[in-house]
């Protein structure tokens, strides 16, 4: 006698994988809307704030600048 097929165990993974493929997505989206606001926000006095770089650096750097001159 053959085994039988486990139905509930292959629709759970088949969510699962949905879930993954869903949840992929979904931080491909954020990643990209942050680079486009971070690009936006990001402009200060023209100069474009680095992937990583905080914008609080880059006030930091401005301030500097601004007590030596």
């Amino acid at each position: 006698m053959g085994r039988r097929t486990n139905y509930g165990f292959e629709k759970r993974q088949r969510e699962l994988k949905k879930q993954k493929k869903k949840e992929a997505k979904a931080e491909r989206k954020r990643v990209k809307k942050e680079e486009a606001l971070g690009l936006a926000e990001g402009a200060v006095e023209g100069e474009l704030v680095e992937d990583g770089e905080e914008l609080e650096e880059v006030e930091e750097e401005e301030e500097e600048e601004e007590e030596v001159q």
